[in-house]
């Protein structure tokens, strides 16, 4: 039999994609290489926690023709994301509002705390030349030298003077006792995880596990009339013009026979020594209840670590500078020219896609190629 689709990748781009072709009464063969679906927004159970496998996904959208779209799929919960910031032992609010400024310098009202942050800004006159001086031109040397330098510098692997500025053209500062990290209308976690959402996503379409594209394309490539390929642009075309860099997340996960380890879904550590960017401890994510509404026992965290990205790593984050940029754009090209393929998604398209947006660019595909 051959197949009107052939999608490469069973993640949140791929899963749409096969949804909607389905729908429209087209046939689809999902495959991916890794035995689970859900590519990085894939949860385990561990001990009635669903544990986020590749990193915390906290789904947030004012798209509301996105958020009718996903809530199809699965019930989301009430989940709203205010980080912790712990610089050696003392823990601020994030995002920065009354609770940061009040912690940092003891103000009560928004106006000493607007005079506070005005005051500390002056230190940059100019055009601020790098990213240290556009924090402080934003925020002021406090908040800079306790919740932005070591956070940013280990995510990036490079000091805050050599981070080019627009990488925090802006940062949000409210002067309300706001702890909602998100400005979104809608936000939540799908109740049961992630990986039940996809899989209803894919009910009905047949899924390969463990299946290689690059390694089979050939065969692969015979069994549809197209393909929507969602993996890295870079090993389709070969690496034939150079490899594209990421940064790259490892995890460290442990299970404690304790019922709370941190009080908070995400703790992060903003200080250079401390050599993890945060803590997750994922039963937050479901204040800490399994699926009848019982108190979990035990708790699940993971330490994570940026690091610069090698081959054979998990790649994540995009490294959007002017030289990764302009060789995607040599690659944008050798898709183009492509005869019967979609390259889509964050691999796909070279691009840091939060889920939202990665689901409304697949649905505006399926709109465009599905008649």
């Amino acid at each position: 039999m051959k197949y009107d689709y052939l999608v490469v990748g069973a993640g949140l781009y791929g899963a749409v994609f096969a949804h909607e072709a389905k729908k429209a009464g087209k046939s689809v063969l999902v495959i991916d290489k890794r035995p689970n679906i859900a590519g990085n927004v894939y949860t385990e159970e561990i001990e009635g926690i669903n544990v986020h496998k590749y990193g915390a996904h906290i789904f947030h959208t004012n798209n509301k023709k996105v958020w009718e779209y996903v809530t199809q799929f699965a019930e989301f919960n009430r989940f709203t994301n205010s980080p912790v910031a712990n610089y050696k032992g003392e823990l601020f609010s994030l995002p920065f509002n009354m609770y940061t400024f009040n912690k940092m310098w003891g103000v009560v009202t928004p106006e000493e705390a607007a005079a506070k942050i005005e005051e500390q800004r002056k230190e940059i006159t100019g055009e601020p030349k790098n990213l240290e001086e556009q924090a402080i031109s934003l925020v002021g040397r406090d908040i800079y030298e306790k919740l932005i330098k070591g956070y940013t510098e280990k995510q990036w692997g490079r000091d805050c003077k050599e981070l080019p500025s627009f990488i925090i053209k802006r940062l949000p500062v409210r002067l309300t006792f706001d702890n909602n990290y998100f400005n979104a209308l809608y936000q939540g976690i799908p109740v049961g995880g992630y990986t039940g959402m996809v899989a209803n996503m894919l009910k009905g379409i047949e899924v390969r596990l463990n299946t290689d594209y690059l390694a089979n394309k050939a065969e692969l490539d015979a069994l549809a009339e197209k393909v929507v390929y969602t993996g890295p642009i870079d090993a389709y075309f070969g690496f034939s013009l150079g490899t594209l860099e990421y940064r790259s997340v490892r995890f460290e996960n442990e299970l404690l026979d304790k019922p709370n380890f941190q009080g908070n879904a995400a703790v992060n550590y903003t200080d250079r020594e401390t050599p993890w960017t945060r803590i997750i401890e994922h039963k937050w994510f479901e204040f800490g209840k399994d699926k009848n509404g019982n108190d979990l026992p035990k708790t699940v965290i993971s330490r994570e670590y940026s690091s610069e990205w090698k081959p054979g790593d998990e790649p994540y984050y995009p490294v959007n500078d002017e030289k990764n940029g302009a060789l995607y754009a040599e690659y944008r090209k050798l898709a183009e020219a492509e005869k019967n393929i979609i390259f889509g998604g964050r691999l796909g398209e070279y691009k840091y896609y939060d889920m939202d947006a990665v689901i409304a660019a697949a649905l505006d595909k399926c709109e465009e190629e599905i008649k």
